[in-house]
């Protein structure tokens, strides 16, 4: 089955896939570890990646997709693939639709409040990266990393305002996206509120699995 996943940052498209990819047996295909295995790899398309990143500009999107189409023709995603992070705009998913025909853009659906809910109470170990919520996951002592005693922070890109920019940013970017899929009748909604077990739940159900 090959799926493209779609949802706003804090949707939890990443826990979903993990597990998505146990029940699917189908590779979990992100742009961020794209552009990390071309980068360690040094293919001529790996290359030109870190100079754009070097020179702390976005990667444009005729070389994202060369690196998809790459990725894409690997032997593990012959069969089907989760596509997260690809595509982020009309353009990527028009130029996706020549190389590779997606069954179902599944949207993980979830209000701003309930993200800023999620993303705000995000805590981070300083030393050794472990996560923790501010509601859903304390650690035992307040500011102290139950699993090495590290200092536990606020990163930058979660505090409100940050968070703010980020569902700015999605909602002209790639919320266009889920009318585009709607239109070809490939999309599925999926409640995206609830804890994870109930969200894998009605991933299934979405599917018809």
């Amino acid at each position: 089955m090959k799926l493209i996943f779609l949802g706003p940052p804090g949707a939890g498209k990443g826990t979903l896939a993990a597990k998505a990819v146990d029940i699917l047996k189908v590779p979990h295909i992100s742009t961020g570890v794209i552009f990390r295995s071309a980068i360690a790899a040094k293919s001529p398309l790996g290359l030109k990646v870190k100079a754009i990143i070097d020179s702390g500009k976005l990667v444009d999107d005729e070389t994202t997709i060369e690196l998809v189409k790459e990725r894409l023709a690997q032997g593990d995603a012959q069969k089907g693939y989760i596509l997260d992070g690809f595509p982020r705009t009309i353009p990527q998913a028009e130029a996706l639709a020549r190389f590779s025909s997606a069954d179902k853009a599944v949207n993980f659906d979830i209000p701003d409040s309930a993200v800023l809910e999620r993303l705000s109470g995000r805590r981070v170990c300083r030393k050794c990266g472990a996560n923790y919520h501010a509601v859903f996951n304390k650690p035992k002592t307040a500011g102290v990393c139950d699993a090495c005693g590290g200092e536990i922070y606020v990163r930058e890109d979660d505090r409100e305002e940050a968070i703010r920019k980020r569902l700015e940013v999605y909602r002209e970017q790639t919320a266009p996206l889920i009318g585009f899929y709607r239109k070809k009748g490939l999309l599925l909604d999926v409640d995206a509120s609830p804890g994870a077990d109930e969200v894998v739940g009605n991933f299934r159900k979405a599917l018809g699995l």
